[in-house]
C-alpha cells in the first residue's frame, strides 16, 4: 500500500518514511515489507535517481573498497566472483534489487527532506519537503522517520582553500562534480590526495593521461587485494551461488574483523606487514617510507585497497608517481610545494574528502524544541536520546557500510513487532546524561570524520550508548539481544515524550 513513484506525491500520510533511496534506503524498504506488509512505506529521494553514491559519483575508475559478498545484501547474492566492482556494476545491482522486491515502486523522486517535526500527542512525525525541479514544498506524515541519507552531502565534497587556485590556467576538478565531457588524453594530471577516491582514480587516468602525480599531505596505508575472489568461484561451481555467496561472506567478514583486531593490537607489526607488501609491489629503490608509510597507526583512518594492486602496477610502470608535501601555492602552470619543488599540470584534481552531514541534513524538532544532535546520545549505533520513532542508519568505517544496514534493519523491524504485541506507539531512548560521561562520536581519525565530530552525537561510556566497533559485537547486540532495554521508554497517543 506505499507511495508508487507516481503517486507519491499525493501521499499525505505512511507508516514509515525512508529518507533516501541507496544502499541504506533500499535494504530498509526491504526488511520493513518482509516483516511488516502490512505497513505502508514511502521512500524520500532528494535527487532524480536511486543509487545514492553510485549513482552520484561519475569519476574515472569508480569502484567499491569493499568487497562486494560483504558490502552485497545478506538477502540477495551477489552473483559474480568479482569482488571489487564498478560502480556501474554494483549501481545495476541495487536498481535490480529495488525492482526484484518492488521496492522502486514507493520511491518519490526529487523529494529533499528539509527538516520534520514530532508530535507526542498524536505520536507522529510531520515531514517537510522541496521539490527539488520546482521548489515546491509539501508535507508528508509518518509514524516511523527512518534516516537512509548517508553520512555526506552530496551537492558539496571538501576542498581546502588553496592559494593561488584563480592563477592555474587549466580545470580544478572536484571528483563529486565530476565533468563528463573532460578530456584528459594526453594531458598531465595532478590528484590531490591519497585516500581511496585518489587509488582510484589514479590508474583510471593514466590509461589515457601523459602522466598522473599522486600529490599528498601524509602518506595512506594501501593495500593490494584480488579483483576476483577465487575461492567464491569454486563454492559456487560446487554448491551453486546462493549457498556460496553464504559461505564467502562469513568468511570475508571473519577476515575484516580479524584484519582489524590483529592492526589494533599489533600496529607495529601490521605496518611492518604492510609495509613488505608495498615494497615488494614498487620499483627497487623506492622510497617507500617517505610515500607509503603514514604517521598513524593501521586503521586509525580508512585503508585504501587497490584491486591487483593496480596502483603500485601504473607506479612501475611510468605512468603515475607519488610526491608527498605540503602546497605553497597554485601557479599557472601547476602547483608549487613549500619545499620549492614545482609540479606541472594540465589539469588538477582535488580529491580532497568528503563534507559529512549529520543525519542528511535533516532538521528536527520534537514537541515544539529543535534538535540539537551534538547534545544527543547515539543508542545502540541508530537512534537519538530523547528522539521518538526515529531511526538512522551509520555503516562502519574498518567493514562494509552494509553490514550494519542489515543488522540496523533487522532491529528496527523486531522493535516494531514488540511494540505492536504492546500497543505502544512511540519508542524513544533516555539516558542519564548527567550521571553518564560523554565521549566523541567515533575515534576514526579520517579528516572527513574528524571535521565533523561537532555536528555528530556522543557516544556515552557504556553500552548501550556506545557504538560497537565490529560487525561481531554488533550481531550480540542487535540480531540476539532483546529489543526491550530499561533505557528505552514506551508510551501510547497523547502521552507526553521528554525531549
Amino acid at each position: 500500500m506505499g507511495a508508487t513513484g507516481e503517486e507519491a506525491g499525493q501521499v499525505d500520510s505512511v507508516d514509515v518514511l525512508i529518507v533516501g533511496a541507496g544502499v541504506s534506503g533500499i535494504g530498509a524498504a526491504y526488511y520493513l515489507q518482509r516483516d511488516h506488509p502490512g505497513r505502508s512505506y514511502a521512500i524520500l529521494e532528494g535527487r532524480g535517481a536511486s543509487g545514492g553514491t553510485w549513482d552520484l559519483f561519475r569519476y574515472p575508475g569508480v569502484r567499491s573498497d569493499s568487497d562486494l559478498h560483504t558490502f552485497g545484501y545478506e538477502f540477495r547474492p551477489w552473483r559474480s566472483d568479482v569482488a571489487i566492482a564498478d560502480g556501474d556494476s554494483i549501481l545495476t545491482y541495487l536498481r535490480e534489487t529495488a525492482a526484484e522486491y518492488g521496492i522502486d515502486r514507493h520511491i518519490r523522486y526529487r523529494a529533499l527532506v528539509v527538516g520534520a517535526a514530532w508530535s507526542s500527542a498524536d505520536a507522529s512525525w510531520t515531514v517537510t519537503t522541496e521539490d527539488t525541479s520546482t521548489g515546491e514544498r509539501s508535507a508528508v506524515s509518518c509514524k516511523w522517520l527512518f534516516c537512509a541519507a548517508g553520512y555526506y552531502r552530496y551537492d558539496q565534497g571538501f576542498a581546502p582553500d588553496f592559494a593561488g587556485r584563480e592563477r592555474f590556467g587549466g580545470p580544478v576538478v572536484h571528483p563529486q562534480q565530476w565533468p563528463q565531457d573532460l578530456d584528459y588524453a594526453g594531458k598531465r594530471v595532478v590528484v590531490i590526495g591519497s585516500g581511496a577516491t585518489a587509488v582510484t582514480l589514479i590508474p583510471a587516468m593514466t590509461q589515457s593521461a601523459a602522466h598522473v602525480t599522486m600529490l599528498q599531505r601524509t602518506p595512506s596505508y594501501v593495500l593490494p587485494v584480488p579483483t576476483r575472489d577465487k575461492l567464491n568461484g569454486r563454492l559456487t561451481a560446487l554448491l551453486g551461488a546462493e549457498r556460496a555467496y553464504k559461505i564467502t561472506r562469513r568468511l570475508n567478514i571473519a577476515r575484516q574483523v580479524a584484519v582489524w583486531r590483529v592492526c589494533q593490537k599489533y600496529p607495529g607489526a601490521a605496518r611492518k606487514v604492510i609495509r613488505d607488501i608495498n615494497a615488494k609491489q614498487l620499483p627497487a629503490g623506492f622510497p617507500v617510507d617517505e610515500h607509503f608509510n603514514p604517521p598513524y597507526g593501521p586503521w586509525d583512518q580508512r585503508m585504501c585497497m587497490v584491486p591487483d594492486g593496480d596502483l603500485f602496477r601504473v607506479i612501475r610502470e611510468g605512468k603515475a608517481s607519488v610526491v608527498t608535501g605540503p602546497i605553497e601555492t597554485f601557479t599557472e602552470d601547476g602547483v608549487l610545494l613549500k619545499d620549492g619543488r614545482e609540479l606541472p599540470a594540465d589539469i588538477i584534481v582535488t580529491a580532497t574528502g568528503l563534507n559529512v552531514q549529520a543525519l542528511g541534513g535533516l532538521a528536527l524538532t520534537v514537541d515544539g524544541e529543535p534538535v540539537r544532535v551534538p547534545d544527543r546520545y547515539v543508542y545502540k549505533g541508530m537512534m537519538l536520546s530523547g528522539v521518538p520513532n526515529f531511526v538512522f542508519v551509520f555503516g562502519y568505517t574498518n567493514s562494509s557500510w552494509t553490514l550494519k544496514v542489515g543488522l540496523a534493519c533487522e532491529h528496527f523491524v523486531r522493535l516494531l513487532t514488540h511494540m505492536d504485541a504492546r500497543g505502544y506507539d512511540a519508542a524513544w531512548p533516555t539516558a542519564d546524561e548527567a550521571g553518564m560521561p560523554s565521549r566523541p562520536f567515533t575515534a576514526f581519525g579520517s579528516g572527513y570524520i574528524q571535521r565533523a565530530l561537532d555536528q555528530l552525537p556522543r557516544q556515552g561510556s557504556r553500552a548501550p550508548w556506545q557504538i560497537s566497533p565490529t560487525y561481531s559485537a554488533d550481531v550480540k547486540l542487535l540480531r540476539r539481544q532483546p529489543v526491550n532495554d530499561p533505557e528505552l521508554k514506551f508510551a501510547r497517543a497523547k502521552a507526553t515524550v521528554p525531549s
